[in-house]
């Protein structure tokens, strides 16, 4: 058995340009002749990528950059235009909401034939049914249509199906979306747990955050093709500063919940709550507190990062990271960190601050303070490394 799982080549798809009916019509008419040269959209070009058994690989990139097309290549779904994949082992695949379900018959008979499909015979289906049900947790309504369900039932269902078949390579897109606080961390749980017994996983998302908690690399898919591929946070804080630089504001890194279930109420540095740029000094300790509001009462996560002025991630860091929890202060949650020495060269920062749910699955709201770092420095880059000239050598 090969260590190699997915290997792809030159990989590309294409579609003929039909917007208008003559143009699907002079489209028709070049395949009926034998023609290939159809003028076409490209979705995915010469994607070259290998993905090793045990590896998980975070898909990342915007509305349309082809991540869920790549997908469907590598499970077999769609014909590759141009190029091969090739995948040694069995594949468990949630892609589209329902796909594979039918809409009338019961989850519990679509969960009969999923199993029949994987290749499990009756008795091996009566034995896993049990504890496909417990994880789907969608009660009675097992027993109803999959017509009626949800769109979190669905992804309930069909998670809780693939998860009970632990194939060689899992593939999702965007299931972390759909479904509720508690499945998502459930699911979460799942995924490290199939992952520390040598799974191999392909997460399409566009949370960051899930794309680091559970890769170890990361592909950035731009307008079909890869933009960057490699360690999950070297590609991901590139992405985010690309977003950050296009959108021109961090307005699109929010995610509010309905209802504000997690806000931050205040933000101060050094004892100081202003909306004003912080001066700080080179090599000084810096304090910073957040105050938390939570809705129910819930321990939110708190989260503390420092970006460049172009959007270029320094540093971030979260209480969930680090064991530790935002103490209880009346209405509020408190989060306080201190930067000792702090290591940026003078220059123009902003200091974020974010607030996340208690199982740090999810931002709902997020500040900024610009923050100025002065100081006398010839050096170059973001941050002062500790270093000596000419050691000298052990004794």
């Amino acid at each position: 058995m090969s260590d190699v799982l997915v290997r792809a080549q030159g990989l590309g798809k294409a579609y003929p340009k039909a917007f208008r009916h003559a143009d699907r019509l002079r489209a028709l008419g070049r395949l009926l002749v034998g023609r290939r040269d159809v003028d076409a959209q490209h979705v995915v070009r010469d994607v070259d990528l290998e993905i090793v058994r045990g590896q998980s690989v975070g898909i990342i990139g915007e509305n349309g950059a082809g991540k869920s097309t790549l997908l469907k290549l590598i499970t077999g779904v769609l014909t590759p235009t141009t190029g091969s994949v090739v995948v040694d082992g069995t594949v468990g695949a949630l892609l589209e909401l329902g796909a594979g379900f039918h809409p009338e018959y019961s989850g519990r008979d679509n969960i009969a034939m999923a199993g029949a499909l994987h290749g499990l015979d009756a008795d091996a289906m009566r034995e896993r049914l049990p504890g496909i049900v417990e994880f789907a947790d969608i009660g009675t309504y097992i027993d109803e249509p999959v017509k009626h369900y949800s769109s979190g039932m669905v992804v309930r269902l069909g998670f809780a199906v693939i998860a009970s078949m632990r194939p060689d390579l899992l593939i999702t897109d965007e299931v972390l979306a759909v479904g509720d606080e508690s499945f998502q961390k459930k699911c979460v749980r799942w995924m490290e747990t199939y992952l520390e017994g040598g799974g191999t996983l392909l997460l399409v998302s566009h949370s960051m955050y899930h794309v680091q908690k559970l890769c170890s690399r990361a592909l950035w898919l731009s307008h079909g093709a890869i933009a960057a591929y490699g360690d999950v946070h070297d590609v991901t804080q590139a992405y985010l500063a690309w977003h950050e630089r296009k959108s021109g504001d961090v307005s699109n890194a929010r995610e509010a919940a309905a209802g504000h279930e997690f806000s931050i109420a205040g933000v101060s540095v050094d004892g100081i709550e202003t909306a004003e740029p912080v001066l700080v000094t080179v090599g000084a300790d810096v304090r910073v507190s957040a105050r938390l509001r939570s809705r129910e009462g819930r321990v939110p996560v708190a989260m503390f990062g420092i970006v460049r002025a172009d959007g270029t991630a320094v540093y971030g860091v979260s209480s969930e990271m680090d064991g530790v929890e935002p103490r209880r202060d009346g209405d509020h949650y408190v989060a306080d960190i201190v930067f000792d020495d702090l290591a940026l060269l003078p220059g123009s920062y902003a200091l974020r601050v974010h607030v996340l749910d208690s199982e740090g699955l999810r931002l709902f709201d997020t500040e900024e303070r610009v923050l100025t770092v002065r100081g006398e420095s010839r050096e170059f880059g973001l941050v002062r490394l500790a270093h000596r000239w000419n050691p000298e050598e052990d004794a």
